[in-house]
């Protein structure tokens, strides 16, 4: 098995996102003005699209979606520079988020997982290694039996054909219900655990950033706590070995901060660029993420 081309494979949720921007808190049982918009999102898609535009040339997303929106999150996905690999279900519906946005740029997700945590080990293949240098997966995929399934699947092949995976927890909210336990189980093996703060601290039960990148540190053998607009910690080994700022910027909406630093962070790696310059390059994909609506990369050039 090939992998000159020095691939990324994602495997993950490819989702339709409504994000709802609101100005004043929202008002119960009555209007509340807002700022709509439908786009392509998902933390899968998200970090996929994110790598390809830090410079990843060869970037695919394995994902389930519903026939109803299948063929416009195909074209948004080559259109970013990604090779869509989407199963396609003719029995669930794409799965879909409402982002609610407040005016400090704070996201509130509502989300119907519809055939996204259908992935099931039929739909994946060990040739989907080919080619492959790094294969990412969403941590929605632990949230559903089919989907972990799958997950422990690919990341079995994956060390097997000595493909070094990373895995986001993506959800807080997610882990309290699944259990840490369950979730570091079948995340064992991974190369890279990429959670937020809240996510770190699910997993350990560690209040502190520091000491819970730490203690997940040892078990697996590089972790990176995104830390919002304080940045971002490395640990290795048991110990925190760097500490990343972020830019400052003017936040308009956090939704996918998360998948860019991911997708920048993985496409680093895949560069060659070490734990610290990589989650630099991280946060300063996260940084500009905050900057526009939704979870996808600007059009344009970075910067531009």
């Amino acid at each position: 098995m090939s992998r000159a081309a020095g691939a990324l494979l994602v495997v993950g949720d490819v989702v339709t996102d409504v994000v709802a921007r609101h100005r004043t808190p929202l008002a119960p049982a009555t209007d509340t003005a807002a700022e709509i918009r439908t786009l392509p999102g998902g933390a899968g898609a998200n970090a996929a699209c994110w790598a390809a535009r830090s410079g990843c040339a060869d970037v695919r997303v394995l994902g389930r979606v519903g026939t109803d929106a299948a063929d416009w999150h195909e074209r948004a996905l080559r259109h970013a520079g990604v090779r869509p690999l989407l199963v396609r279900d003719a029995e669930a519906a794409t799965a879909s988020v409402i982002a609610l946005v407040d005016a400090s740029a704070e996201r509130t997700f509502l989300t119907d997982s519809g055939a996204a945590l259908r992935l099931s080990p039929g739909d994946w293949s060990a040739g989907l290694l080919d080619g492959v240098a790094r294969l990412h997966l969403s941590g929605y995929l632990f949230f559903a039996a089919p989907s972990r399934g799958t997950a422990r699947l690919a990341l079995r092949d994956a060390r097997e054909a000595g493909v070094p995976v990373s895995v986001d927890p993506a959800s807080a909210g997610f882990l309290a219900e699944l259990g840490a336990d369950r979730f570091l189980a079948a995340a064992h093996g991974a190369e890279v655990l990429l959670p937020n703060a809240d996510e770190a601290r699910s997993l350990t039960g560690r209040d502190e950033p520091e000491r819970a990148a730490a203690e997940l540190s040892r078990r697996f053998p590089l972790v990176v706590v995104t830390l919002g607009q304080a940045g971002a910690l490395v640990a290795e080994n048991g110990s925190v070995t760097a500490r990343v700022t972020a830019p400052a910027v003017e936040p308009v909406d956090s939704t996918g901060a998360g998948d860019a630093f991911t997708g920048a962070f993985l496409a680093a790696r895949l560069a060659g660029a070490d734990p610290a310059k990589a989650a630099d390059a991280g946060c300063r994909a996260g940084a500009e993420a905050v900057t526009v609506v939704g979870g996808r990369p600007p059009t344009g050039p970075p910067g531009g």
